[in-house]
């Protein structure tokens, strides 16, 4: 996904990837141009299904990476360990 970034980016295109904290020790090293990471789980990067304020804050804070970063490979991290911990045992609705 990273070389797909900088390929849009590279033609003018600015790009925001987002990623699951799980997984920041491989994303990172790729240098993508505006990384997002959550604390949620594998398959659900902008949070659980029909969970729009989540879904919201996420999409709003790679907005607001996308009109503020003032330099590339920028990496914002959202979430705590404490949300991560609730989520995982939260029953899916």
């Amino acid at each position: 996904m990273g070389h797909i970034a900088r390929t849009f980016e590279a033609a003018g295109i600015p790009t925001i990837t987002f990623g699951i904290r799980a997984f920041k020790s491989r994303m990172v090293p790729m240098s993508i141009p505006r990384l997002v990471l959550t604390p949620e789980l594998l398959g659900k990067t902008l949070g659980r299904p029909h969970d729009v304020s989540t879904q919201l804050k996420y999409l709003k804070s790679g907005l607001d990476l996308l009109e503020n970063a003032s330099e590339g490979n920028t990496c914002v991290e959202l979430g705590s360990s404490e949300y991560l911990a609730r989520e995982i045992n939260k029953p899916e609705s």
